[in-house]
């Protein structure tokens, strides 16, 4: 609906243009328009800093709803109220009348009521044959600016939730940055940590008093940084310890092996028990096998020694199998069990295999059939989603004897050459 007619305002208070321009805007209400007055309020007051009004603004706004009868502000409906001044002040927590008039006009201005002046200013309305003349404060602006309004207090709404969860996550990384700093301090860690330290303490003189969506992010972004940066270090430092721990431990399990099992000769390969046969079908292996030897032409079966402990393959059979594992030993070679152990620490610690997994394969398998088994895990990467699940499953399987890598050797073997025919 909107108005045939303009109001100009009574006494002193000139016309201009603009009050023109916001007049017929506000009186331009669409068909059927309606809302509940106290939401669109709040609304209102959501949207406070974006409309420019203050809150003892929106305290008369508040007022003069009050004065409206109904709780739906609708276009079929009257929407002038007409409260005296008296009234007016006192449900504005009485307000006093010259802070009343300066607060009206400030919701004028904003576009959110409008004057009606009656021809001597008074406010009042006028009943004759069915039809009401009323005279006062239109708060057909408000009900027009409606749709506008409400995506108006959504959007500060959610730039106040993004900004409090910015706050939030620059308190936590600045928590973060000054205890990893301390603890990195504190255990000597290597490190320019003076040099962080400023960086850290600058960055902090850079958080602005007044934080917004716009110039919070940037900041956030490089004390983020800053955390991975140093959480990079404390990490990089934390895996050397691993690797030397782990290789230390795996020379004294060399040291305290059985010397027979370090012998590249080895002809058997162990297996669960001594009578039982791998699941895997038979097949023979190409001559340089030596395996085949010491196995009668069965494939690779695995045997126990006398003192239980499960007996290693030849080295060549393993580099053969799983020729992917010499990358990782000294040099990008690997020229003695050893080299294959050392290699296997590196391979553990690059598929995240935990160092306690590969311990007790050590301790169960024997460090060379550990050592075996990592490496064909390496050959067989793609097939395996988690290395270090796999290598405890294994584990489990061949404390209860039920597991060798001999099988596994073989697959990996078959599939580099084609099967021959076994001599019976």
């Amino acid at each position: 609906m909107e108005s045939d007619t303009v109001t100009t305002p009574f006494g002193r208070r000139p016309m201009t243009l603009a009050l023109l321009l916001k007049q017929r805007r506000g009186e331009a209400i669409a068909a059927g328009t309606a809302r509940n007055k106290w939401k669109l309020f709040r609304s209102v007051c959501e949207a406070r800093a974006g409309l420019g009004v203050t809150d003892r603004a929106l305290t008369v706004l508040d007022a003069l709803l009050s004065f409206y009868p109904e709780d739906e502000l609708s276009s079929e409906k009257g929407l002038v109220v007409f409260p005296s001044n008296v009234q007016l002040s006192l449900r504005a927590r009485g307000m006093a009348a010259a802070t009343l008039r300066r607060h009206i006009a400030v919701l004028v201005e904003a576009g959110l009521i409008s004057r009606k002046d009656s021809p001597n200013g008074k406010r009042y309305v006028r009943r004759a044959g069915g039809i009401d003349q009323a005279y006062g404060f239109s708060l057909a602006p408000l009900l027009a600016r409606a749709s506008e309004i409400e995506a108006m207090a959504a959007g500060l709404a959610a730039d106040r939730q993004i900004l409090r969860a910015m706050k939030e996550r620059l308190t936590i990384c600045r928590r973060d940055i000054a205890k990893l700093i301390a603890a990195a301090v504190e255990e000597a860690v290597p490190g320019e940590w003076e040099r962080i330290y400023s960086l850290f303490h600058a960055l902090l003189e850079r958080i602005p008093k007044a934080a917004t969506t716009e110039n919070l992010p940037p900041l956030l972004k490089e004390l983020e940084m800053l955390r991975l940066a140093i959480i990079n270090i404390l990490e990089s430092r934390e895996k050397m310890q691993i690797a030397s721990t782990s290789e230390s431990q795996l020379e004294r399990h060399i040291q305290n092996s059985n010397s027979e099992s370090l012998s590249e000769s080895e002809p058997g390969l162990e297996t669960a028990q001594e009578a039982r046969r791998d699941d895997q079908p038979r097949s023979g292996l190409k001559d340089d096998d030596q395996g085949r030897r010491g196995n009668g032409g069965q494939g690779l079966r695995a045997v126990r020694t006398d003192a239980g402990r499960l007996k290693s393959f030849p080295l060549g059979t393993v580099l053969k199998a799983c020729p992917d594992i010499a990358d990782y030993g000294p040099g990008g070679a690997i020229g003695s069990w050893r080299d294959l152990m050392t290699a296997a620490v590196t391979v553990r610690t690059m598929l995240r295999v935990g160092p306690a997994a590969y311990e007790d394969a050590c301790s169960v398998m024997g460090p060379e059939n550990a050592a075996t088994v990592m490496a064909c895990i390496l050959q067989r990467g793609g097939c395996i989603t988690s290395a270090g699940g796999y290598l405890r499953d294994l584990t489990r399987r061949a404390e209860r004897g039920e597991f060798a890598p001999g099988p596994m050797l073989t697959a990996l073997l078959r599939a580099k050459d084609p099967p021959i025919a076994e001599v019976s």
